[in-house]
């Protein structure tokens, strides 16, 4: 009987390490999703940024562009009421 106890015993202890270690890994897997995750996250914030510059960088050339177009405009009205 006593034996049989024992075994029983350490039978229920194996199981319960065995859930012990199971519930780590669990624990540790999710933690390593969270991680992912979060670096999933601070690269599409990068890409937002880089998106953000790129288009002011491209405003900032039409405007340029704008200006020198209006720049070249006005000097060939002034050229065209001045030679006439």
């Amino acid at each position: 009987m006593k034996d049989k106890t024992g075994k029983t015993q350490g039978q229920a202890k194996q199981k319960m390490h065995e859930g012990q270690q199971q519930a780590q890994q669990r624990g540790q897997q999710a933690q390593q999703r969270g991680e992912q995750a979060a670096q999933r996250g601070e690269q599409a914030a990068q890409r937002g940024q880089q998106a953000t510059q790129e288009r002011g960088r491209q405003m900032t050339e039409r405007g340029r562009q704008n200006i020198d177009d209006t720049e070249r405009e006005m000097r060939d009205r002034f050229d065209q009421d001045y030679d006439a």
